[in-house]
């Protein structure tokens, strides 16, 4: 995709554009067809394939051949194999798996399908199950979550120390990737994870594998309608601010500072963008995958209390006092510590943001920023003004 060339576009770029989502969809219906791992194990005919997976084998072997094209396939003497490595990436129990991403992006991609309508109509895409049925989607989206925090999650904790907790609250926790890193990072601390009642199941499954279940209360839950669990001193809200619209947002950090115990935190992780919302493109697109799979999410720039602009995250009032002085002396510590650590790109800025990787840092109850924000307890802190960046559910 030409994103930075300040050459003039030609015709046959532009339809090269128009074609980029071929190879998309080509991975993507292999990853819902778990082809990669049918291979595993040993090269196989088309005919093997066909039968193992339950396909069309005419259907079956024109994807086959153009999987061999993209190069994520070999192909002698009439079998199909897969090239030496690309098993750490595309089967589940790979050491790098990004399988459930590639599912995942299958799901993306019919809602993108719809694009047109969406901006037309203003609602959401119409949700259409892929292979492996609603609930295969739903898996591959909480293990796509797992697939991008993974690498990453025990460099941005470091990065944000000294995180000093006894009780994490971990809202949406998924299937626990963060509860995790927070738990090594402190080995004092418990937990309490929140999510819904099919994903408690692999949240318990990943705790078990890590040996830490025994600090991990689980707790069946809607966070957009049912009380959170209270008494925790740190709340983890990560990658849910861009799926929800401002009200639906503002009720969240509500119920959480209802939830806090006295003198408990928040930490925010999510997506930033520069001023003008164009830039990093990974994220102006990533505003798109949130217009058509919610009601009302979006991406957002920075913002202060008080500051000017419609579509931005005014996180100073999150809490009573706005405290500015204090707002942005701790989000350059915070953003200066992610540098320092490479938890984020040198050169990035909380208001120029350079890349779509999601952000952190951490401020008192009475002032706050995205990232790690400490709450000091106070029953009747304001919630923040949160101006999204652009109309557009869920990270990935």
């Amino acid at each position: 995709m030409k994103t930075e060339s300040h050459q003039p576009w030609t015709a046959e770029e532009i339809l090269a554009l128009g074609r980029s989502y071929q190879g998309a969809a080509v991975l993507a219906a292999a990853a819902d067809l778990d082809l990669f791992s049918a291979l595993s194990p040993a090269p196989l005919a088309a005919a093997e394939l066909a039968r193992a997976l339950q396909c069309d084998l005419r259907g079956l072997t024109i994807l086959l051949d153009a999987i061999v094209a993209l190069r994520l396939l070999e192909k002698s003497g009439g079998t199909y194999a897969l090239p030496d490595g690309l098993n750490a990436f595309l089967t589940p129990d790979g050491a790098q798996s990004i399988l459930a991403m590639a599912q995942h992006q299958g799901r993306c991609l019919r809602h993108w399908a719809q694009l047109g309508r969406v901006v037309k109509t203003g609602r959401p895409a119409e949700r259409i199950p892929g292979v492996r049925g609603e609930a295969g989607d739903q898996e591959a989206f909480i293990g796509a979550m797992h697939n991008v925090s993974a690498p990453n999650a025990d460099q941005v904790i470091r990065a944000v120390q000294p995180l000093q907790f006894q009780h994490l609250l971990d809202i949406g926790g998924a299937s626990g990737t963060w509860t995790i890193a927070f738990l090594r990072a402190c080995p004092s601390a418990r937990a309490t994870l929140f999510d819904l009642p099919r994903v408690i199941p692999m949240a318990r499954r990943r705790l078990v594998a890590a040996g830490l279940d025994q600090r991990v209360k689980l707790v069946v839950g809607d966070f957009a309608t049912d009380a959170l669990p209270p008494g925790a001193d740190l709340a983890w809200v990560s990658a849910i601010v861009h799926q929800n619209s401002r009200p639906q947002n503002r009720a969240l950090f509500t119920a959480i500072l209802e939830a806090l115990a006295p003198g408990g935190r928040i930490a925010i992780r999510d997506i930033l963008m520069e001023e003008g919302r164009t830039r990093p493109v990974a994220g102006a697109l990533f505003a798109v995958n949130m217009l058509v799979a919610t009601e009302g999410g979006g991406t957002f720039v920075w913002g202060i209390a008080g500051g000017s602009g419609g579509r931005r995250l005014r996180w100073g009032c999150l809490a009573a006092a706005g405290r500015s002085d204090e707002f942005h002396r701790r989000r350059e510590e915070t953003w200066r510590s992610l540098r320092r650590r490479g938890a984020i790109q040198r050169g990035a800025h909380p208001g120029r943001a350079s890349e779509v990787r999601p952000q952190v840092g951490v401020w008192p109850k009475t002032g706050c920023c995205r990232g790690r924000i400490d709450l000091k307890s106070s029953r009747r802190a304001r919630v923040a003004q949160l101006d999204r960046a652009s109309a557009s559910g869920a990270e990935g």
